[in-house]
């Protein structure tokens, strides 16, 4: 996975640059076909917007948010990258199991109703 950060219009500290590194780095918990994340923060009349796009191997993201720091900024983009990401792992993850936990599930179901029915008729 590669990262880039890109500061425009102001300089990017170099804590803020590592802790934007470091929250970048934990997106490749929620998908594993990450191939490239590009960070921008940009200064706006004292506010700051991060952008990021995250490409993976079938879909990119891209997401935008603003603050009055660099440093929240990145923070409230990570948190919500993380979600989309969290969301996309689990569809992904109930896509593959869903035919087979309702082929388990259906012939027990259907067992039980023709037991009712049948001793009772």
């Amino acid at each position: 996975m590669q990262i880039s950060i890109t500061a425009r219009h102001f300089e990017l500290a170099q804590d803020d640059r590592q802790f934007a590194e470091a929250r970048l780095e934990k997106f490749s918990r929620f998908a594993s076909d990450i191939h490239e994340v590009r960070l921008v923060v940009t200064s706006e009349d004292h506010r700051y917007a991060a952008e990021v796009t995250v490409r993976l191997k079938q879909r990119d993201l891209a997401i935008r948010e603003e603050a009055t720091e660099p440093r929240l900024a990145i923070d409230r983009l990570a948190d919500r990258v993380e979600a989309q990401l969290r969301r996309i792992h689990d569809k992904r993850a109930d896509h593959k199991r869903a035919p087979g936990a309702a082929g388990i599930a259906e012939p027990e179901a259907a067992a039980d109703d023709e037991l009712a029915d049948g001793g009772q008729g």
